[in-house]
């Protein structure tokens, strides 16, 4: 198996791991803007921006569709799928949005779809539904690490416009980041799975950084991304440890090099061969080259 193909392997893991943190997510998000909007009437706190002018109320033509009960049988539907059964997952989220092209729900199908397309190795489906997402809700943390981590490792020698697809991913995995402080915790969400949602959405955004890096050839700047990564992570990404195994070798720390060769050859999967061949290599230069200082 190449090594390009145990990078996108790996990040369909990382997709799977991720569906179990959506209503996290979701939840804060909507938590975070009812929060931020004072009530009518109210004087801001202290320390809070004054409110916004409220727009013009909504009229016939600019009124999202009624609830229907056809519509809200379909959403329950589509959440009753079970996230074991991908492709009829899949297909009941794409059906849902054929049918109601202007739901209140779509947010929440495409959301679901950039995880599940992501594990099944969809990267350009992937990234169409998330771009659909945040047109809907700009500030989904969680969707702006998943495509900024995923668009730079699914980058081969035939992608079109590269730079201008590693400014995208660097752009979204640096919103991401930003918009982490200030996401709002739900009540019916522990602050255990609430903070292993946001460790585990924020190492992708540092995965992402330091994938864009990487790609860019600047492997000074793609190390402290790759290291606050799999720090992170609970489960760290093999393919953060290999990367920043090659990016130490290219800076000449070589015994940094060694590490993260080792820590991802013990971690069961496609790249522990090619981690293993890469400690040899890395010690080798260490014995023969000048070490750069830290």
């Amino acid at each position: 198996m190449t090594q390009g193909k145990n990078k996108i392997r790996s990040a369909r893991f990382l997709g799977l791991a991720l569906l179990a943190t959506t209503g996290a997510f979701a939840q804060s998000q909507a938590t975070q803007q009812q929060q931020q909007q004072p009530t009518q009437g109210q004087a801001p706190q202290q320390g809070q921006k004054p409110a916004q002018p409220q727009a013009a109320p909504l009229t016939l033509d600019s009124a999202p569709p009624p609830v229907s009960a056809e519509e809200d049988a379909a959403i329950k539907a589509f959440r009753d799928v079970p996230v074991s059964d991908l492709e009829k997952k899949e297909q009941a989220g794409e059906d849902f949005l054929k049918k109601y092209p202007k739901s209140r729900y779509n947010a929440e199908v495409y959301g679901w779809l950039v995880k599940g397309y992501l594990n099944s190795g969809q990267i350009d489906k992937m990234e169409a539904a998330g771009d659909k997402e945040l047109a809907l809700v700009p500030d989904d943390a969680q969707t702006l690490a998943i495509l900024g981590s995923t668009l730079p490792r699914a980058m081969n020698a035939n992608t079109p416009e590269p730079e201008k697809r590693l400014v995208k991913a660097e752009q979204y995995c640096q919103k991401a980041l930003d918009l982490m402080p200030a996401l709002v915790k739900p009540a019916n969400v522990s602050d255990e799975d609430f903070q292993k949602a946001k460790n585990q959405a924020a190492a992708l955004a540092y995965s992402g950084l330091g994938l864009v890096a990487f790609r860019r050839g600047k492997y000074s700047d793609a190390i402290p991304n790759f290291e606050q990564s799999v720090k992170l992570d609970p489960s760290p990404d093999p393919v953060n440890f290999y990367l920043l195994g090659i990016s130490s070798q290219k800076t000449s720390h070589f015994d940094d090099a060694v590490t993260a060769f080792t820590k991802c050859a013990a971690i069961p999967g496609g790249l522990q061969t090619t981690c293993k061949g890469n400690i040899d290599e890395a010690k080798k230069l260490a014995a023969t080259q000048l070490s750069a200082p830290k």
